[in-house]
């Protein structure tokens, strides 16, 4: 799980891997794979630096192709 800041400040926890796209509008929004929409204050560069360590961290540092 990575951290996102909502934009009320509260901290939120998110699967990185159940993100499906990032736009940026001037808020970054999150749609996950359910549909789901998140609107978070982080910038897509640090979110991007969060999910690349998240997944060094976890041993996934490629992408898997089946």
């Amino acid at each position: 799980m990575i951290d996102v800041m909502r934009l009320d400040g509260k901290i939120y926890w998110v699967n990185p891997h159940m993100i499906e796209s990032m736009e940026s509008n001037p808020d970054l929004t999150l749609t996950m794979l359910s549909g789901r929409k998140i609107i978070v204050k982080n910038s897509p560069e640090e979110l991007i630096n969060k999910i690349i360590e998240y997944r060094k961290k976890i041993g996934i540092e490629t992408q898997e192709v089946l």
